[in-house]
């Protein structure tokens, strides 16, 4: 049920804004997804600047390939492979230490619903990562309660038939402390988990099977390294932004500066104009 980055699982649609004036940019466009496994397909429009992709790669490997051509390219929406906006959510990852992170949820149909994400500053290896009770972040993650648990189940794996709601398992980090995931889940729903939290603990998640004391209510999976609040995100083409209400970017600019922090105000590089 959840598997890290592949050409596996359901296919979605991924609608990015990408930098193109010319016919030669969309030819671009085309070849850097032509042939790559887990793309099944792609439209480009270059009259808005739009690229819709039908895949099942995480968004941010299918951002990279997009970027590669030397365009920025910005995700602005998911949605189903049926063009259905069943809800879609996002997670900005941070905590007191040096791992962020952003990942989504989409639901793909009434029974399955997709995360995917992408975590950075981890320790390589193992990581659970868990739905939490409470969008509550005054103590940072301490705060945010015990795991997704509506139904009073013991802690457990994914694919375990008795297992809290919010039990996703592990992702995995890289040599370079990178995570970089996409998973399917049919306990989950993106209606349940709008307004809590999603948290990333320091070690690896026994999925109930480790015999620890706390591995039936947690995983033992060690300290809560960064969380974040699961809001509601555009769905496909319902997010038209081309600036940012909150600080007057455009789209290309926000895209060269951090998600949060000290650098979020201050140029990373010469603004590029739409």
């Amino acid at each position: 049920m959840a598997s890290d980055s592949g050409n596996q699982g359901t296919l979605c649609t991924l609608e990015f804004a990408v930098q193109m004036t010319c016919q030669s940019c969309v030819d671009a466009v085309r070849k850097s997804l032509q042939g790559v496994a887990g793309v099944q397909d792609v439209e480009v429009h270059l009259e808005n600047q739009m690229v819709l992709v039908h895949t099942t790669l995480p968004s941010q490997e299918v951002q990279a390939l997009l970027e590669g051509t030397g365009r920025q390219a910005v995700l602005k929406g998911m949605g189903s492979d049926q063009l259905r906006n069943l809800g879609a959510a996002v997670a900005i990852l941070g905590g007191p230490g040096t791992v962020q992170g952003v990942v989504r949820f989409l639901q793909l149909s009434p029974e399955r619903c997709l995360i995917e994400g992408t975590i950075d500053g981890l320790e390589p290896g193992l990581h659970g990562l868990h739905v939490h009770q409470y969008g509550d972040l005054t103590n940072n993650c301490n705060s945010c309660g015990d795991h997704f648990n509506p139904d009073g189940a013991s802690h457990g794996g994914p694919q375990d038939s008795d297992r809290h709601r919010g039990d996703l398992g592990n992702v995995h980090a890289d040599a370079d402390g990178c995570a970089i995931f996409r998973m399917e889940d049919e306990k989950l729903k993106v209606w349940d988990v709008i307004g809590r939290s999603l948290v990333i603990d320091e070690g690896e998640d026994d999925l109930g099977r480790g015999g620890h004391p706390l591995s039936k209510i947690t995983g033992n999976s060690g300290q809560r390294l960064a969380c974040g609040i699961i809001a509601r995100s555009a769905g496909l083409f319902q997010n038209p932004k081309q600036i940012c209400s909150c600080d007057g970017l455009t789209i290309w600019e926000e895209r060269g500066r951090p998600i949060a922090g000290k650098g979020r105000k201050e140029s990373a590089q010469p603004p590029a104009h739409l």
